[in-house]
């Protein structure tokens, strides 16, 4: 479904990815771990068309996209759930929502109601609170919201950038288990993590990027006994 392959990329003068080469499947949760600085969310924004590349080639549907806007790549089923939420803080939860499905203006979709309703089914919280302004929700809940954004787009392909910052450890469990059922329902996901522990359990498969480069790769509860992964993200001798 989504293929980078040698994918070079940075800010101005600054080179942040070398080389990267990753692929996601169809009906698949990868996660793609790293510490601080790894270049995980730069990733993200490549695949988005927010940066672009400055080498090397990523694909969607075995279809080119690096040169495409981002409007167009959201359209084509690429969703994103961004670090630190990033929600419309003095719009309502139901205003917030319906901003998510923006990018199918124009079309013969006429799945709104029922897009919102599958959102309040995973999130019966963001049901209660639907008049309330986003910027009032607690953290948990504007995670919840946040997701819900980008499901409103309908995507295929949902890139989640650490979906678990800033959160209590209930509230990551819940937050996960949800991006399992979301999974489930046909949602293919690319999800970038520090927390290896969490991200590796529900994964299918993982990646490890440092300095900008892959470093490891393979099944995700492979990688969750390497001792190497052991060591830098889980705190074992």
């Amino acid at each position: 479904m989504l293929r980078l392959t040698e994918v070079v990329a940075g800010y101005g003068a600054i080179q942040v990815l070398r080389n990267i080469n990753l692929e996601v499947s169809q009906g698949e949760i990868v996660c793609l771990l790293g510490g601080n600085a790894a270049g995980k969310s730069t990733t993200l924004k490549c695949i988005l068309g927010l940066i672009q590349a400055g080498a090397g080639t990523i694909e969607f549907d075995r279809q080119p996209i690096a040169s495409l806007p981002t409007e167009q790549i959201v359209r084509r089923g690429i969703a994103l759930v961004p670090e630190s939420r990033r929600i419309f803080a003095r719009m309502t939860v139901w205003e917030n929502l319906a901003m998510g499905a923006y990018a199918r203006r124009g079309t013969e979709d006429d799945s709104f109601e029922a897009d919102i309703e599958r959102v309040y089914a995973l999130f019966p919280r963001l049901e209660e609170r639907a008049a309330q302004y986003g910027g009032t929700l607690s953290g948990g809940e504007q995670q919840m919201l946040a997701i819900g954004r980008a499901l409103m787009a309908k995507p295929r392909l949902l890139l989640m950038d650490e979906p678990s910052m800033g959160l209590a450890p209930v509230l990551v469990e819940q937050v996960f288990e949800i991006i399992q059922t979301i999974n489930a329902q046909g949602t293919t996901i690319l999800v970038v993590e520090q927390n290896a522990a969490v991200a590796l359990s529900i994964a299918h498969r993982g990646y490890v990027l440092q300095d900008g480069h892959i470093v490891m790769q393979g099944p995700a509860a492979s990688l969750l006994e390497h001792d190497d992964i052991r060591r830098a993200y889980l705190g074992e001798d």
